[in-house]
This record gives C-alpha cells, sequence and structure tokens, in this order.
C-alpha cells in the first residue's frame, strides 16, 4: 500500500528551501536505515522515493556543504529551527490505557509515559506499544497552540517563517525558516528551549515577566472553574480549600487588580505559590527537548507517510490550528477496502466512521483504518485459502 501511494498519489508540493544542501535519510521496511542521500531538486526526491518506497523518509533541519559526505565533512552551513510535540510526553488519562512499555533489560512492564530509566533495573531501552485516540491528539494540539502564542508574541515570529505540520502520529512538528536563527548554535537553541519549557523559571509571586502575565491568566482560569478536588489534589487542607471556595468572587475580582496574595484571610504565600507552580505547569510547553537542540537533526519530511500509522504529515495554517482534524485531513488512502485478521484494537475513528473495537476477528475495512492497525501491530492482511 505504501508502494501504491508513492507510485501514483505521491506529490512533494511542499516548499522547504535549499533542497541541495540537505541530508535526507530514509528506512526501508525491513528497518535499514539509509542516509547522507542529496539531491538537486524535489523531483529527484520523487523519483528516488518511487523507486525505493520507504517506510519513513526524513530531511535535515540542517544546510551542509557537503550533505552527501560524513558527518564530519559535511560542513554545517546552519539549520532551522525545529519543535516536536508529542503525545509520548503529555501526561494524560489515556496513555494508562492504550500505551505499554517493557524494559529490554529485565523485562519489567507498565502502562502510561514510558519512563526514561526502569525502576527496576534503570535500564534505558524499552519496547514500546502505543496508540493515537483523540484525547491525546488534543493536548498535542493544546501543546501546539501554546507553543505558537509564545514563537509569536514572545520571540516576534512572523507567520511566514513558521511552517506547522501535524507528524503523521501522535503530534505536531514546528519548523521556523528565518536566515536570523539559522546560525544559532546547540547552546543558544537549549536557551530557547529552557524558555519555553520553563527551565529555571523563576516563580517569585510579584515577578512582572511576560511568563507571569500569562501564567497570572492560566492562574485566572484554574481559580474560575476549580473544584474541591482541585485543590485536595495539590495537596491543600480542607479548611483553606474551603475558603478559597467561600470566597472564589473576591480573588478573581482581586487577582484583575494584582493584589490576590493578601485576599482571603488563612490562606497565605505558601498556599498561593503551590497554586501559582501547579497553573504554571499548564502553562510551560511539553516539547522533545532533544529535537530541537539537535543541529544536526533528521525529521519527517511533509506529504510522506508515517511507517506507524500510514498517516501522511501534512502542513496546514496557523489560523487553523484549532479545528484541524488529522483523522480526517491526513488520510493518503480514500478509496478501497481491505480484509485484514485484527488481533486487539481498540475504538477508533477515520474521517467520519468508526471502527472496532476488534478481538480476533476477520473484517474489511476501508484501506486507511486496515492499514492504521497493520501499523500498529494489531492486525495483518487476511489471504483466504485457494
Amino acid at each position: 500500500m505504501f508502494r501504491k501511494y508513492y507510485k501514483e498519489g505521491f506529490s512533494l508540493n511542499a516548499v522547504f528551501p535549499k533542497v541541495d544542501r540537505r541530508e535526507f535519510g530514509f528506512v526501508s521496511f525491513e528497518g535499514q536505515m539509509v542516509r547522507h542521500k542529496g539531491f538537486q531538486n524535489l523531483e529527484e526526491v520523487r523519483v528516488f522515493m518511487q523507486s525505493f518506497v520507504p517506510r519513513d523518509a526524513y530531511y535535515s533541519c540542517a544546510y551542509y556543504e557537503n550533505p552527501m559526505a560524513e558527518m564530519e565533512r559535511k560542513c554545517w552551513l546552519g539549520a532551522d529551527l525545529v519543535f516536536d510535540i508529542d503525545a509520548d510526553h503529555i501526561p494524560t488519562p489515556c496513555n494508562k490505557v492504550h500505551d505499554e512499555w517493557i524494559c529490554y533489560n529485565c523485562g519489567f512492564a507498565g502502562r502510561g509515559i514510558t519512563p526514561k530509566n526502569c525502576p527496576v533495573c534503570n535500564g534505558e531501552k524499552f519496547e514500546t506499544s502505543t496508540w493515537l485516540c483523540q484525547d491525546c491528539l488534543d493536548a498535542a494540539k493544546n501543546e501546539a497552540i501554546k507553543l505558537l502564542d509564545i514563537l509569536r508574541s514572545d520571540f516576534g515570529f512572523s507567520d511566514k517563517d513558521i511552517h506547522v505540520y501535524f507528524s503523521g502520529h501522535r503530534g505536531y512538528h514546528v519548523h521556523i525558516e528565518n536566515e536570523l536563527i539559522q546560525g544559532l548554535d546547540s547552546i543558544s537553541r537549549k536557551e530557547i528551549v529552557d524558555y519555553i519549557c520553563g527551565i529555571g523559571f523563576d516563580g517569585k509571586i510579584g515577578n512582572s515577566t511576560g511568563w507571569h502575565a500569562r501564567i497570572r491568566k492560566g492562574l485566572y482560569r484554574f481559580l474560575s472553574k476549580a473544584d474541591k478536588e482541585d485543590f485536595i489534589r495539590m495537596g491543600l487542607k480542607r479548611n483553606i480549600v474551603k475558603a478559597l471556595l467561600n470566597n472564589r468572587e473576591k480573588i478573581l475580582m482581586n487577582l484583575e487588580h494584582g493584589e490576590i496574595w493578601r485576599s482571603v484571610k488563612g490562606v497565605g504565600l505558601k498556599t498561593w505559590g503551590k497554586i501559582f507552580d501547579r497553573c504554571a505547569q499548564e502553562e510551560f510547553v511539553k516539547i522533545d527537548t532533544v529535537v530541537t537542540a539537535d543541529i544536526h537533526r533528521l525529521v519527517r519530511m511533509p506529504h510522506t507517510l508515517h511507517g506507524k500509522t500510514g498517516f501522511k504529515k501534512v502542513e496546514f495554517q496557523i489560523s487553523r490550528m484549532s479545528d484541524f482534524d488529522p483523522f480526517k485531513e491526513a488520510i493518503a488512502f480514500k478509496k478501497g477496502t481491505v480484509k485484514i485478521l485484527a488481533y486487539n484494537s481498540p475504538q477508533f475513528r477515520i474521517g467520519e466512521e468508526t471502527f472496532g473495537p476488534y478481538k480476533n476477528v476477520r473484517v474489511e475495512l476501508p484501506i486507511a483504518a486496515a492499514l492504521l492497525l497493520i501499523c500498529k501491530g494489531k492486525a495483518e492482511v487476511y489471504q483466504e485459502n485457494v
């Protein structure tokens, strides 16, 4: 099916500058990585992909004098600024429902976000099984919206510099293509990461920086809607929770005038600090910090298929961020059906149709739905006995 897409329906109408200065890399269906490839234009890229038919296709955020050389001889010229937002890095309730991990070293298994180190043997390598649902994609979209606000408001990037993509899997990519930032080294990019993620943030009450203004807005939203359980989960005592709820209107009014910290008798700076920190964590953006700081990073090519879903990496306008629907607009195969043996699948949506759940059943599905299950290792093509 990937071959069908690259042979018949694939067009590289994406625009990214200096194709001849970028390194390209491709992963075969056997898992072999072919990299240090170079092309003079997008037509050469298209012709190569039609013959090679990769599972995944990448290009460098970096520009090189010699893209096809080994790393030490490429001669780095600069790099775009790239952000990767993935549900893998965002704690959501659905993580513990459909995401699993197993330590390669000791076999210990768990659910939810994969830890950096195994809690039993301290190992760092895991076998993972993830799924994409509406909840985790909505969480990733929310982080992308926060990131875009910071890039435009705090860093002053214009919309023409910013390119937003659905990754084809569980998140979004944001590329900044601007000559002013292409020469930044890894340390400078790490400083940008620290700012966006709130690393080293000075949380002193009363500070008037841009971050504090943003957090105050988040604080107002939280205090407007918070219930008893929201405060208890923060570790606040019940008498303090009662005081906060009974004085909600007064608190919100004082917050508008910047006097919240003295607004409720019995609620001191320590309590307000806990609430402020909680709201700060909600405002800080959850990105893959390694990707942004890496000046040699290979990133997925626009309009190519993601090997874990069969969906496309697609670009869309920033103005469409809130209503963009990956389950409709990233679908590569819109015609035809295929018979599969589905092992164990949760319910999911493709376009306007809902499928599943399935457990050890033979079913005929639209190609896009079948391909998602196959790519996720939850089904295989069913071949009847001849």
